[in-house]
């Protein structure tokens, strides 16, 4: 069902009962991933979630929580995710909705971009096909439609080399500083800084020697460790 047709039928639904709620109701409509140039349109269109992805941290539903992406092979890469939350659609629509940057700036190689999802007037998905996120915000407060966000990385592996790219999105802001896109819906439950409920969207990159495992447990596990180890570490500062 068309987006714009289903959110109108939740919200005359709506406005016929009594139904409130103490707490926003967040709900992901769209996600996916681009790799190396390969896109995995998983929300959607149905796409397999790829084998170098670990979502075991990532609600698909509510859309809250944490997608890695893990590299290896000498060379140029790229990891982008898109995303596409609704705030209490069937309650005041998903075009009520603005988007910021929390702190933080982009970090070496990093991209990001808020915009309407394209069903209108947005290029976001485009740019998420194509890699060329324009860092750009069309959505910001007083200028309220449909809000999406996309972060990307491009970074050069050294032939010893693998990465791990963590992406996170929070009903709060724990990106201990780093570049952080916001999705607010002012009318929602007070949750976020603006007043309303906020889902706050952000990115780090790890790098570290090569030989490490398969994405799993422990993979993830090691992948965690590489700063303990004093490896060098890109963030979004």
């Amino acid at each position: 069902m068309n987006k714009k047709i289903s959110a109108l039928i939740g919200f005359a639904f709506f406005s016929l009962t009594s139904l409130s709620a103490n707490a926003a109701i967040i709900g992901l409509y769209d996600w996916g991933v681009n790799i190396d140039g390969t896109v995995s349109e998983i929300g959607l269109l149905g796409d397999p979630i790829p084998g170098s992805v670990d979502v075991s941290g990532f609600n698909q539903t509510s859309g809250l929580g944490r997608i890695d992406i893990f590299f290896s092979g000498a060379g140029a890469h790229n990891a982008l995710t898109f995303v596409d939350h609704e705030i209490d659609e069937a309650i005041n629509t998903f075009f009520n909705e603005n988007g910021t940057s929390s702190g933080g700036a982009l970090g070496a190689g990093q991209t990001a971009e808020i915009d309407e999802p394209g069903f209108v007037f947005g290029d976001i998905y485009t740019n998420f096909l194509n890699n060329s996120l324009d860092n750009t915000n069309s959505l910001l407060p007083g200028n309220e439609d449909d809000v999406s966000m996309a972060i990307g990385w491009d970074f050069t592996l050294g032939a010893d080399e693998v990465a791990v790219a963590s992406f996170f999105t929070s009903l709060t802001n724990d990106s201990g500083g780093l570049f952080t896109l916001e999705q607010n819906d002012p009318d929602s439950s007070p949750v976020g800084a603006q007043g309303g409920t906020s889902i706050f969207f952000w990115s780090d990159l790890d790098i570290g020697p090569a030989g490490l495992p398969e994405p799993g447990t422990l993979g993830l596990a090691l992948f965690g460790m590489l700063s303990a180890f004093g490896l060098r570490r890109r963030k979004l500062q």
